[in-house]
């Protein structure tokens, strides 16, 4: 495997991700920021910012299988979520929870979340952007 997650010693540990990747791979597969729809062109999850994280993982993933890669091979993950609050918190851990569980990611990697003020369609809350490395 081309990629290792690791928390240093110094550094906090956070529950849903680890605080370092350290890539050894040769291929370097940048993933756009996928958003909440289907095949079709149709948002899921239309209002819930939970169901709509769950989708976009879904969407990294099949966007990572098309480069013959996995999320066991992504460096670091960037979450961009529309109008954000701490208050949305919750929702934001419930959905990477069921998406990893679902996907069966065992240990996530690095992961930005930044907060902005919207997205390419007013329907999409949340946007996810990945760079993975493979050998």
């Amino acid at each position: 495997m081309a990629i290792t997650l690791v928390n240093p010693v110094g550094l906090p540990e956070i529950d849903i991700y680890r605080q370092v990747s350290i890539a050894t791979g040769s291929k370097l597969v940048l993933v756009a920021g996928q958003v909440a729809w289907d095949a079709d062109g149709t948002v899921v999850g239309a209002d819930d910012l939970t169901a709509q994280i769950e989708h976009c993982y879904r969407n990294v993933a099949t966007a990572l299988a098309g480069a013959g890669a996995s999320f066991a091979d992504v460096a670091r993950l960037t979450v961009y979520v529309v109008d954000w609050t701490p208050d949305k918190m919750p929702l934001v851990l419930a959905g990477i929870s069921r998406a990893t569980a679902e996907l069966g990611i065992t240990t996530a990697p690095p992961l930005s979340l930044l907060g902005v003020v919207a997205l390419d369609v007013p329907e999409h809350l949340v946007e996810i952007e990945a760079t993975a490395v493979i050998d």
